[in-house]
């Protein structure tokens, strides 16, 4: 029986605006699939793929990309002290991939066709079959990779040991997978030559994306710790406090070094394409806003937080960082995509839509919260301690 001061202490500002978040998610979620996709979205045929492919699946897809760097860099690389961020990036990651999975079926016209392409009729010349191919697999190794944490609640000794021993392999096959769909998300752009514009176009796009979403992933990792470590901190054991700022100043150190070759990459492919006359444009400015704003300057900062050693720098370059990633996938599949239409033919999200990508949101954050109050995420349970593991 819940009494009335636990009823109270469910009643805080977090809940409230979650609650109403999920209320308002479920009543459209109920308008789109019931009345279809032209009651909620303001998509068409010049622009099929709006927010929920260019925020909901592109920036999902870059962000949750901390679960392989992280296990590769402990597991592959030997790197142990970043050990303790191995289960939040996993779980992170995780949420992240399933979350893609769930707003596919708002976008798609007929979702529960979903996993036609992959047991039905594989168009293997595709590549969002292979897109979708590596999605489906990646995600079912997350959640085995995931699982000790929930073996090890559930008191299931056994079998959580067994997975343990497979910890080597799933993290290579994980980078595999990762390589590829990172990559094949940017080369679906590479389709659209006369629809994207000349300074994001490029033949290099699958390898901008694959190296973006390395120090996405690392930039999510230091921001999903921050907040942790701010409203989750009664739930960290000694070990994930006292390696805490050694996993900051290594990722965000490998982060920065990341960066600047992107830059240089990204350079290296406006003068491949001999594009420099479109930075004199009101989109060439832009597109330096992305590149200086938010890719060269937090560069500069994660490595002016490491040199000084100012964690609280490095954090707020995290959520910077992670903005810019945001910022690059939406101009990509949004603002600099079909930029030759007039005004009026051009797509803006409607407020629905924006809703359920707020919804989607709200709904990894309250399960993650969920699972890291309940599982040993961010500490080690006692039971184990000593495998570390």
């Amino acid at each position: 029986m819940t009494t009335h001061s636990e009823s109270r202490s469910l009643l805080t500002p977090f809940n409230v605006v979650a609650g109403i978040i999920v209320m308002v998610g479920i009543v459209i979620t109920g308008l789109r699939f019931f009345s279809g996709l032209s009651t909620v979205t303001n998509l068409d045929d010049n622009n099929p793929w709006g927010l929920w492919i260019g925020f909901d699946l592109l920036c999902g897809v870059a962000l949750a990309a901390g679960g392989y760097v992280t296990s590769a860099s402990c597991y592959i690389f030997g790197l142990k002290k970043y050990h303790s961020a191995v289960r939040p990036a996993i779980l992170t990651a995780f949420l992240g991939y399933a979350l893609v999975v769930f707003a596919l079926h708002y976008d798609v016209g007929r979702p529960w066709r979903l996993p036609y392409p992959i047991f039905l009729s594989q168009g293997t010349t595709s590549l969002l079959f292979e897109v979708g191919l590596c999605v489906f697999m990646y995600l079912t190794v997350l959640l085995i990779e995931y699982s000790p944490a929930a073996l090890e609640w559930l008191g299931y000794k056994k079998a959580r040991n067994i997975i343990v021993r497979m910890t080597l392999a799933l993290t290579i096959l994980g980078v595999v997978l990762s390589t590829l769909h990172q990559s094949s998300l940017g080369a679906l752009y590479i389709i659209a030559p006369s629809k994207l514009h000349p300074l994001w176009y490029s033949s290099y796009l699958p390898v901008f994306f694959f190296i973006s979403s390395m120090f996405s992933g690392m930039s999510m990792v230091i921001f999903e710790g921050s907040l942790a470590h701010r409203y989750l901190h009664h739930k960290m054991d000694k070990t994930h406090l006292t390696e805490s700022e050694g996993v900051v100043l290594g990722f965000a150190k490998a982060a920065s070094f990341i960066m600047a070759g992107y830059v240089a990459i990204k350079v290296i492919g406006i003068s491949a394409d001999n594009n420099w006359h479109y930075l004199a444009t009101p989109y060439g400015v832009w597109f330096l806003v992305e590149l200086i704003g938010f890719v060269a300057l937090p560069s500069f900062a994660y490595a002016i937080g490491v040199r000084e050693k100012k964690i609280q720098l490095i954090r707020w370059t995290a959520l910077w960082s992670v903005l810019g990633i945001v910022l690059n996938r939406l101009n990509i599949s949004l603002i600099a995509f079909n930029w030759q239409l007039p005004t009026s033919e051009r797509y803006f999200p409607s407020w629905m839509e924006i809703a359920i990508s707020i919804f989607i949101v709200t709904i990894g954050v309250l399960v993650y919260r969920f699972v890291v109050n309940r599982m040993p995420i961010l500490y080690e349970h006692p039971d184990y301690q000593e495998h570390h593991s």
